[in-house]
């Protein structure tokens, strides 16, 4: 997962301000539309949409930005469904990356995932080679 640079939106015009914070009072409802088309988002997605419009209708300036979904090794060997020490054995090896924090090693999402494909690719090439 790439991470892109945040972004700052100043704070609206008052008058843009008092005219969305009235909107949002006392309501939840955000419909989306991107090009004509109506999409409904998940919980958390409509409440961060909610935040945000509800931060700039009271004038504040917003910065939106992406945070890399970082894993406890315990985390990430529970969804490679493997064992907590071949993993930091795998870490120590260089296969998967690990990052430190403090004395604790911490695992990307993405890292994982893409451990898991390649695992499927491999396991997917030695059925065919022992099928021939």
């Amino acid at each position: 997962m790439a991470l892109i640079a945040p972004r700052v939106t100043p704070g609206l015009p008052a008058d843009d301000a008092r005219n969305l914070a009235r909107s949002l009072q006392d309501s939840n409802d955000i419909t989306v539309f991107v090009d004509g088309t109506v999409h409904r988002l998940p919980d958390e997605a409509r409440d961060a949409v909610v935040d945000l419009l509800g931060r700039l209708g009271r004038g504040e300036a917003v910065t939106v930005s992406s945070v890399e979904e970082m894993l406890t090794t315990s985390r990430a060997a529970e969804l490679a469904g493997i064992s907590h020490t071949y993993l930091r054995n795998m870490t120590d090896r260089g296969e998967i990356p690990v990052e430190y924090r403090g004395t604790h090693r911490r695992i990307r999402l993405a890292d994982i995932m893409a451990w898991l494909e390649n695992q499927k690719k491999t396991s997917a090439s030695n059925e065919e080679t022992t099928s021939e």
